[in-house]
């Protein structure tokens, strides 16, 4: 989780990296100043699509080093950040790894509906034949059309 206050002393370490203020800033990466302004007191809390822009305008600031402080300002181009795991998170060693889960079934391919359609006709055509309509029971038919429009008729 973004530490807001950490998130919002880094964006002004950006500033005053580039010697700008909080309006010019706002203009140069496309957000509005009243964004800028409401992050900077802490209000809200930056968006994904504000931290993105950071990253497209400024190439020098590093993913890591803005959300969570690892990493450095500016980035180098050798860094690398080390991600160790959680201990309570599973390996490869552990019983329920994701070889072990996978069934190898290709999940994406269509899937051959056309066997069901007789059973489900039959089963229409049996409870057509067990309804029976009065003319006085009738209070109004409507069709609907393909386009997701209909009309309703009244007898």
């Amino acid at each position: 989780m973004v530490n807001i206050d950490d998130f919002v002393k880094r964006l002004e370490i950006i500033l005053d990296y580039y010697g700008l203020n909080a309006s010019s800033f706002a203009d140069k990466i496309g957000v509005q100043r009243s964004s800028m302004s409401h992050l900077l007191s802490g209000r809200n809390k930056p968006s994904l699509d504000f931290v993105m822009k950071i990253l497209d305008v400024f190439p020098e600031v590093d993913l890591y080093w803005i959300l969570i402080g690892k990493g450095n300002f500016p980035k180098s181009e050798n860094e690398t950040l080390e991600f160790e795991p959680k201990s309570d998170l599973k390996t490869e060693d552990s019983p329920a790894s994701f070889n072990q889960n996978y069934s190898g079934v290709d999940l994406f391919s269509q899937l051959n509906y056309e066997e069901e359609k007789p059973v489900i006709k039959n089963s229409i055509e049996t409870k057509k034949q067990n309804i029976t309509f009065e003319e006085d029971e009738i209070e109004k038919i409507v069709i609907f059309y393909k386009n997701g429009t209909f009309k309703a008729y009244k007898p």
